[in-house]
């Protein structure tokens, strides 16, 4: 069962690690074609019992409270993504010489003859709205697609529905990377790498390495990033199809096989005759909203993975116009007395939000939460210039005090004790007393929410309800 299509499931032992989103789909398909299986949860709480119920009524073994044992006869592991490769489950099949499947490798290995190809999308920051960029723009040009894998539409369905596609966009995590050896992508891109997840990864390197291999086998185009040379090294390692290109995107004017902006136009000098001298221009700047200069990287890279499919100008941007971005990325809430109120509670690390803070010119930031052992030297000392005010929210918070004071001892702090949901109203008051008219008032936290939210989508919905009473 390590390499090749398996054709005959009817009998196979199969072990799902983890129900929830990825595990619960990946129990039933493998039932539905003749696997026995069973599925070890680490938790066993309401929600836990409640998808056990549903799978046991199929006839689906489910253990919960112990993911750590190997239950006998195993003959195939299927993973959620999130369980740590260091888990004594893991160890047991490496010893008894059991494979582990992560869902992406799954879907991979269960796609009908003659399937979509997959265009994939992974970095730290930036793939949920690249990849519904790259479908807008493939929907566009009259394809049948869909956005889906760790944008939380699960590629098991969109591999064994009825609903035919000519190619998918697929977001892909480190985590899935990591457990998907044998997935081999029409042409993939690597946005950028900063640190992250490296709990679970162990070190930078090793996630680099599982983001890396989105290349692996790669037939027409490896797109990376210029102004990141991580993501061109991760190109260079990677073992390719014979012909396949490397493809960069910059912010700047683009050279030979790279994707650039030149005078408001996004234009292509990598999918063109004659490269060396011939650029296509693919849509307007103003077409990409917002137009801050991340979503324009994401953009570029988005349009890179279209025309690698061979998609024409036009529906890049007619794909581009079309799009409109998820609810806490980078959205403009409000403007209240002359300032603006933006929202990008989904820059949940410090790479996000130094994309977030180089949008603006002068900006009261609210930020805080949960670091993730992250640090704030570097992000604070490139927007220190950019800082009317800053107000600290989270458990946290007292690391980017620090930071502010070592790099930018003049910007004006508000550091707010209270981790009561109702401090996010205090934050916005706070930020209006400290802005000025023409700034931005920015949640770009740099830190995970769940100190204080169930996640960053309430964190936001806080921030954008408190901007709502201030123009009360």
């Amino acid at each position: 069962m390590g390499s090749g299509q398996v054709t005959d499931w009817q009998g196979k032992h199969v072990t799902v690690a983890g129900l929830g989103v990825s595990g619960v789909p990946a129990a039933k398909a493998l039932h539905g074609l003749g696997a026995k299986v069973t599925v070890v949860n680490d938790g066993d709480d309401a929600r836990a019992r409640e998808q056990a119920a549903e799978l046991e009524a199929l006839g689906v073994t489910v253990r919960l409270g112990d993911g750590d044992t190997l239950p006998n006869g195993t003959e195939l592991i299927v993973t959620a993504p999130g369980w740590k490769p260091d888990k004594p489950l893991f160890a047991a099949a490496d010893t008894a010489g059991v494979p582990v499947w992560g869902d992406v490798e799954l879907a991979w290995r269960l796609r009908k003859p003659g399937a979509a190809d997959w265009l994939a999308v992974t970095g730290t920051n930036g793939k949920t709205t690249t990849v519904q960029m790259l479908a807008s723009i493939l929907e566009a040009a009259g394809l049948r697609t869909a956005a889906v894998g760790n944008i939380g539409v699960s590629l098991l369905d969109a591999v064994l529905g009825d609903e035919e596609y000519d190619v998918l966009a697929v977001e892909l995590s480190s985590y899935q990377l990591h457990w998907a050896p044998s997935l081999r992508a029409h042409s993939a891109a690597v946005l950028n790498l900063a640190p992250d997840h490296l709990d679970w990864h162990g070190s930078m390197e090793a996630y680099a390495k599982d983001k890396g291999r989105i290349y692996e086998g790669n037939r027409v185009a490896c797109v990376y990033n210029t102004a990141d040379k991580a993501t061109e090294d991760l190109v260079r390692e990677a073992d390719v199809e014979e012909g396949c290109r490397a493809v960069g995107f910059t912010l700047g004017t683009p050279g030979p096989s790279q994707l650039g902006v030149v005078e408001g136009l996004l234009v292509d000098r990598a999918f063109v005759e004659n490269r060396q001298k011939n650029a296509q221009e693919l849509a307007e700047v103003a077409d990409v909203k917002p137009a801050a200069p991340h979503n324009i990287a994401n953009a570029l890279a988005a349009a890179a993975l279209a025309r690698a499919y061979g998609v024409p100008a036009n529906a890049v941007r007619e794909g581009l116009r079309n799009f409109t971005p998820d609810a806490h990325r980078i959205a403009h809430v409000a403007d209240v007395d002359g300032v603006a109120y933006v929202d990008d509670s989904k820059a949940t690390n410090t790479h996000a939000a130094q994309a977030s803070l180089a949008a603006y010119d002068s900006v009261v930031w609210i930020a805080g939460g949960l670091a993730k052992g992250a640090t704030f030297d570097e992000l604070v000392a490139g927007a220190a210039q950019r800082l009317r005010g800053a107000v600290l929210i989270g458990r946290d918070r007292a690391l980017i005090r620090e930071a502010l004071a070592r790099h930018a001892p003049e910007v004006p702090v508000v550091d707010l004790e209270r981790t009561d949901t109702g401090a996010m109203l205090q934050a916005v008051q706070e930020a209006r007393r400290l802005a000025r008219p023409g700034d931005t008032v920015l949640l770009a936290p740099a830190c995970a929410s769940m100190d204080m939210f169930a996640n960053y989508n309430k964190r936001g919905d806080a921030f954008a309800q408190a901007v709502r009473e201030l123009g009360v």
